[in-house]
């Protein structure tokens, strides 16, 4: 893990739907699926944090990060130009087990989508994702190569299946799923595979260090609270307390 912040130089940042951005850095980068940065555009002290972004994919010396427009902070990052820098922290957290084969489901939901396409370009197995979307589903394009089946949700009906994602789930299929995306979302998941099949999250908190000294983004677990950022994002799913 990097322990100081470091500046990567902005190759793009193109919004590829509404309020949503992908951007590419080149640098000396490295992370592996399910891993992140604490992300830095700004040098005033108004947004005094910066944001934890997942590791899109990561070629060479070019890293990829997705992010949605939320707040103050996302928005300077979104008016980055080309040849701008950006100082980022990582990666941080624990990704992915890569070493699982078998028949393996992927379920996003929405933003949830960015660490997809570094996993599935690093899983062995056989792979099928479902991604949910509102509107208008991204993404999708860039993981299509890496996987046999992708299975399309939005809310509006405006591509695929009208509805949530989970509909068109069926968790017997498979021999392991992987999910990241809103936590209601992913607690449908868990419970769909209890008893059936290994489920694991990647887990959304809001972070203030990143690096777990601040106690910011604990979760409860079966082992009690427990740090987003340090023990995950990613947990087994049968770790993480749920309430009905």
């Amino acid at each position: 893990m990097a322990d100081s912040y470091k500046d990567g130089i902005i190759c793009s940042n193109t919004e590829i739907s509404p309020n949503i951005y992908e951007i590419v850095l080149e640098g000396e980068f490295k992370g592996a699926p399910g891993q992140f940065y604490m992300i830095r555009g700004w040098e005033e002290l108004d947004p005094f944090l910066p944001r934890p972004i997942s590791i899109a994919d990561v070629e060479g010396r070019r890293i990829k990060f997705l992010y949605e427009v939320r707040g103050r902070g996302t928005h300077i990052i979104s008016k980055l130009k080309k040849g701008d820098r950006l100082s980022i922290l990582g990666p941080l957290g624990n990704g992915f087990d890569l070493k699982v084969q078998g028949k393996i489901a992927l379920i996003s939901g929405g933003i949830g989508i960015a660490p997809m396409l570094y996993l599935t370009k690093k899983l062995l197995g056989e792979v099928d994702i479902y991604g949910g979307f509102r509107s208008n589903a991204y993404f999708l394009d860039q993981i299509r190569p890496y996987v046999k089946n992708v299975f399309i949700a939005t809310e509006d009906g405006s591509t695929g299946h009208k509805g949530f994602v989970t509909e068109l789930f069926d968790p017997s299929k498979y021999d392991l799923v992987l999910t990241c995306g809103p936590t209601p979302m992913m607690e449908v998941v868990i419970r769909m595979c209890k008893d059936k099949v290994p489920v694991y999250v990647s887990m959304e908190n809001r972070m203030a260090c990143g690096i777990g000294a601040c106690l910011g983004c604990t979760i409860e677990t079966i082992r009690g609270m427990e740090r987003v950022c340090k023990e995950g994002p990613v947990f087994k799913g049968e770790e993480v307390v749920l309430y009905d």
